[in-house]
């Protein structure tokens, strides 16, 4: 069976959830979303219109009954093996731009992780890189 989306409209699905599932979407992880898509290489082709369709698309099936699991689905389907560690960062990315993880965002990504199976020390190297490049200047003050 093929993935119904794309690769890349895989990773902005990734990143929408991330931004939505402490139930409140901020600007400024909106905004993040938006910087990645520019400079990431793996985002080189991609068209920026099609960002906002996938964006109300994923949040759509998110809205409906199981619409978690559907985009789990759809994530694990579309993405190749060496895409999903990178899954993985740009949703821990998303989750730290408020500096604030919550609950609902940690059970987002364990769901991701065990979704896209990836290895426990992979997981925690990334994290710790995310919260390293997240750092904010108040915590040394």
């Amino acid at each position: 069976m093929s993935a119904i989306i794309s690769h890349q409209t895989a990773l902005v699905y990734v990143m929408v959830v991330a931004a939505v599932a402490d139930g409140k979407l901020m600007d400024a992880e909106l905004s993040n979303i938006s910087e990645i898509i520019k400079i990431l290489p793996i985002f080189k082709d991609y068209e920026r219109d099609k960002v906002y369709r996938a964006a109300n698309d994923c949040t759509s099936m998110l809205d409906q009954e199981d619409g978690l699991d559907a985009v789990l689905g759809l994530i694990r389907d579309a993405l190749p093996e060496k895409l999903r560690e990178t899954a993985y960062a740009l949703a821990c990315d998303i989750v730290s731009v408020d500096g604030v993880a919550e609950q609902e965002e940690l059970r987002w990504l364990e769901m991701l992780r065990d979704q896209l199976g990836i290895n426990h020390l992979h997981a925690a190297a990334i994290e710790w890189a995310t919260r390293v490049r997240y750092r904010r200047v108040e915590l040394f003050s």
